[in-house]
């Protein structure tokens, strides 16, 4: 029953305090939540996720899961299971062949903006590339494979961000997660460690044609070695060393 104040009208019940300015919602969080374990492979390919299960793994109710799970499927990395919930899609071979060719133009355009921008007296780039890339070989020579994943994906988006094109941020923001899981599911050759180096240096060097042509060759063996590790595609002019 409604309190009465002193004139005898009801009082309102209280409403609740407004979020904090820049707080994280839930639905968010939850989502952020479900895709790491996804991309490290906690939920793996195929994996029937039950909102109740995931909710109570993630200690939240399960609105903000179910919101999470829905925008999960709009993005592509689960699909809905008839009168079942959702799984953990697939990565198919066409799915691997449309990303790279999406990823592919964005990539080196990027690195070739990252090298103008560093042509142009940007000095911090090149330092944040170079440590990343000191990340990456600690980790391979502990044989860490998720943190050397983390450090080349960190890599690859230092150079967006060096890129300052806001456009071409967000587009490749789109295409971050599906990256992040298919980089943690094939194998990271020598070979394209070494890729990685040389885009460094010529991005370093503010060379942008030597930077794009790099990142071009970087991003084809990715793609040849990424369909090789998940469906056993041979590739006659491309060897792991």
């Amino acid at each position: 029953m409604a309190q009465r104040n002193r004139t005898g009208s009801a009082a309102t019940a209280p409403e609740a305090a407004p979020a904090a300015a820049g707080a994280v919602p839930l639905s968010a969080r939850a989502r952020e939540e479900v895709l790491h374990r996804i991309v490290d492979r906690r939920y793996a390919q195929g994996a029937r996720l039950v909102e109740r299960e995931v909710a109570e793994e993630l200690h939240m109710s399960r609105v903000p899961v179910r919101e999470a799970l829905r925008a999960l499927v709009a993005e592509g990395l689960l699909e809905l299971l008839p009168h079942s919930g959702v799984r953990v899609r697939r990565l198919e071979h066409a799915d691997v062949e449309h990303l790279y060719e999406v990823w592919e133009p964005l990539a080196i355009q990027a690195s070739r903006l990252a090298a103008r921008a560093v042509a142009a007296g940007d000095s911090e780039g090149p330092a944040a590339l170079a440590g990343l890339l000191r990340r990456a070989e600690e980790a391979a020579a502990a044989g860490e494979g998720a943190r050397e994943v983390a450090a080349h994906t960190a890599f690859h988006e230092r150079i967006v961000a060096m890129a300052r094109n806001p456009l071409l941020a967000r587009t490749l923001e789109q295409l971050s997660w599906q990256l992040r899981l298919l980089f943690g599911l094939r194998a990271e050759p020598a070979h394209m460690r070494s890729q990685h180096a040389e885009m460094y240096r010529h991005i370093a060097a503010g060379d942008p044609e030597a930077a794009a042509a790099c990142t071009l060759l970087h991003v084809r063996d990715s793609r040849t070695v990424a369909l090789r590790s998940l469906f056993g595609d041979g590739h006659p002019g491309s060897t792991e060393s």
